[in-house]
């Protein structure tokens, strides 16, 4: 049924035309104005055009309360409200859902029109008043199709389908013929699998009331069969349809998306394109989603460029895909270039940017956009918290990683989905296992990204008993661990040399658990022999294992023979690490310090050699601390912080108390290629620098938490136990690998690394 036509009271004008009126019109106007600013004609002021003109454009804006008072001042001036006036106030209280209002607006209107009655029955389903809806439906001497339509599409729209149901089956009974418009209403109301039998019955009337062939009602069954995942029903109807448009297009489509099924529905879109479908903004949006699923960034780049024909692609609407498309296939160039002509960017547009440049490692200019829309007071969204969660991870900026967290709980913005897990491995990386414990415990019913979140976190930070344990009760759950669970898991035993805990694991997961173990997990196997020095083991491994090697598998090996200073198998390991990834710096200083501890400094020069032929270098070491919120970096030997002269100082206060401790662990390589020089650097290293800066700067009370992007060399891992025993302060250190907690001269890894 077509939507009624205003009654020939109402004045007819364009919605162009009506809102460059309203424009024009001071919200200020007051019939008891004596400004020369605002005069009423004589004869206009007695038809009351322009008053209820003003009427109508303060109910557009959503002015309630200026609208009341300026019913006063008409009804005291003998100025009549007409009939598109009150509609207008009517379709603002129900859009601002202000029942108040509505029921004043009801009791002047006397004896309404069935139009205006109509007009009050939306407002007041709008405002789920249904009480004040039932009574005046039962009241209304003259109900239309309409009326009954209004009612009905009211409570389907609150999910109330059993009241919606109870007046269609009133309907029949009065003999009274269901029209297009109700049964589109109830068919979009049915959208879960548990109303399907629902959905069947009311396809049925549909058909015994020859409606079959009506394209909104058609479309909305199809959309129904995709909403209760009958897409095969789905198609059946769709393929029936005499006539399609653009919504039955999109409604499967958006149904074979959502079930994976991207291929069905970019073979839909290619059937719109040969059939000459018009498409619209969102046709285009749901097949890049589409292609951003399986990363077809050809066909997605063929379908740009046909948005670009249209000049379409400023539309948020389109564009967003477009830019989620080109980060999905690693494309970020293209991306921003895409993002750059979205003209109006809404919060999932600024998401799929954020989460590009968090994907290629700017984790800096990620958290620069995200401080850019919070001082501008604009939308976000939890997947934006997510991603800033996740770059104050990677980078440990702990101070802003909680600002966001508590931004995020404030705003109700925490991603159940991914969101809490981000929280609990952002503070396991910033070093508040404490915290990332606290997130984990306020989780009703932790996923396996929550479980293998605090495992993980607990593993790297050496904690394997806490770790296993929370295995264990992750087995007691309804979530089952997955491949990156069992990374954990062996982590944990690999740091804390157990070893036959590990390899019981590794046999388990295929057979208890459905795992298959890939390369990734045989390898935390060979960490776990080579770091305990059962480095044959860990060969034998190596070697037999139902993968080949990769360049992981034998650098594990490698660094299990400079632990254990095993000379013939690190050779091996070098050898075949090298051919695999012949740029791998720490291969090259491996070998060069495993030789050096031989006293073979012909095959050590070989070896650097080699590495200036390759024109490679150590990465530069650094080391970090933030205090008062503000992050202060170090490099070795670094003089450039203003102060400088304080960190000496203490440092050399402290090297002259460890000096002892510094004699009697130096190792063989360490004493054998220019002692002053490399005495003095390792007194200069960047971690020793950071401690003396959280020394001076920071309350005896105070953990002092530092970071390095490299691990931790013997002599600071050393020092940093001497500081902690003769200071008392508790020191965090996380490097590369694992988190080191130093208390009281003892270190959490119990020298195990």
């Amino acid at each position: 049924m077509a939507s009624p036509s205003l009654p020939p009271s109402v004045p007819s004008q364009t919605a162009a035309a009506a809102a460059a009126r309203f424009a024009r019109i001071p919200s200020s106007v007051s019939l008891k104005s004596t400004s020369s600013s605002f005069k009423i004609p004589h004869g206009q002021q007695q038809q009351g055009q322009l008053e209820n003109l003003h009427l109508v454009s303060l109910s557009k804006q959503g002015k309630l309360k200026e609208a009341r008072d300026f019913l006063k001042q008409m009804d005291e001036a003998g100025v009549l409200v007409n009939p598109h006036s009150y509609e207008s106030l009517l379709e603002a209280c129900g859009k601002m859902a202000s029942l108040s209002d509505g029921r004043l607006i009801h009791r002047r209107l006397g004896n309404p029109s069935r139009y205006l009655e109509n007009c009050v029955l939306k407002m007041y389903c709008a405002c789920e008043s249904f009480r004040d809806a039932e009574k005046l439906f039962d009241e209304m001497l003259e109900k239309d199709v309409a009326s009954w339509g209004i009612l009905i599409s009211g409570y389907s729209q609150k999910g109330r389908l059993k009241e919606a149901f109870r007046l269609c089956t009133r309907m029949i009974e009065l003999g009274i013929g269901l029209n297009s418009t109700v049964f589109t209403n109830l068919l979009k109301s049915l959208s879960d699998p548990s109303v399907l039998e629902i959905g069947e019955q009311l396809h049925s009337l549909v058909i015994r009331t020859g409606l079959s062939t009506n394209v909104s009602v058609i479309t909305a069954i199809s959309n129904m069969y995709v909403k209760c995942r009958q897409l095969q029903r789905a198609k059946l109807v769709f393929d029936q349809m005499v006539e399609t448009n653009a919504v039955a297009w999109t409604g499967l489509m958006m149904g074979y998306t959502r079930a994976g099924k991207q291929k069905d529905a970019l073979a839909l879109f290619i059937r719109m394109l040969k059939e000459g479908v018009e498409m619209d903004q969102f046709v285009f949006s749901i097949t890049l989603k589409a292609c951003s699923g399986l990363e077809y960034l050809n066909l997605g780049r063929q379908i740009h460029g046909y948005i670009v024909k249209l000049g379409l692609e400023s539309d948020v609407s389109v564009g967003t895909p477009v830019v989620d498309l080109y980060i999905k296939c690693s494309c970020f160039d293209s991306a921003r270039r895409a993002f750059k002509r979205i003209s109006e960017p809404n919060d999932a547009s600024w998401s799929a940017i954020i989460t590009g440049y968090c994907q290629i490692g700017e984790f800096e200019k990620s958290l620069q956009i995200f401080r850019s829309l919070r001082l501008k007071d604009m939308a976000v969204n939890s997947f934006i918290y997510t991603s800033i969660i996740q770059a104050c991870s990677a980078l440990a900026d702990y101070n802003m990683g909680a600002q966001a967290h508590a931004d995020a709980i404030k705003r109700g913005l925490v991603s159940y989905v991914h969101g809490e897990s981000a929280m609990i491995t952002f503070y396991s990386k910033c070093g508040r296992l404490d915290y990332a414990n606290q997130a984990f415990e306020s989780i009703d019913e932790p996923d396996t990204v929550a479980w293998t979140a605090i495992i993980c976190g607990h593993a790297y930070h050496g904690n394997a008993s806490e770790a296993l344990k929370l295995f264990r009760r992750m087995q007691s759950s309804t979530a089952r661990p997955n491949e990156v669970t069992f990374i954990g898991v062996l982590t944990a035993c690999s740091h804390s040399g157990l070893v036959m805990e590990a390899k019981l694991y590794l046999e388990s997961m295929s057979r208890e658990y459905g795992v298959d173990p890939t390369i990734d997990h045989y390898d935390c196997m060979v960490d776990a022999y080579a770091r305990a020095g059962l480095l044959q083991e860990a060969y034998e491994l190596v070697k037999n294992m139902p993968f080949e090697p990769d360049a992981m598998s034998w650098k594990c090996l490698l660094g299990g023979c400079w632990i254990h200073r095993n000379l013939e198998l690190g050779e091996i390991a070098a050898e075949n690490l090298l051919q695999l990834d012949p740029d791998d710096t720490a291969g090259y200083i491996l070998m060069f310090n495993l030789y050096g501890s031989h006293g073979k400094w012909d095959e050590a020069a070989r070896v650097r050699s080699v590495m200036g032929a390759r024109k490679l270098k150590k990465e530069l070491s650094c080391s970090w601390i933030t205090v008062k919120g503000k992050v202060h970096r170090f490099v070795v030997g670094d003089k450039h912080h203003p102060r400088t002269d304080d960190i000496y100082r203490k440092l050399k206060e402290l090297n002259c108390s460890v000096t002892d401790v510094e004699s009697i662990h130096l190792t063989e390589e360490d004493v054998s290629f220019g002692l002053p020089e490399r005495k003095q650097l390792l007194m200069e290293h960047s971690e020793r620098l950071a401690i003396a800066f959280g020394l001076i700067s920071v309350p005896n009370n105070v953990p002092i938490f530092i970071f390095k992007n490299l691990r931790a060399c013997k002599h600071c891992h050393d020092f940093a136990k001497h500081v902690s025993m003769v200071t008392g302060h508790r020191i965090t250190i996380r490097d590369s690998c694992r988190f080191h907690h130093f208390h009281l001269g003892k270190c959490s890894c119990d020298d195990y690394w």
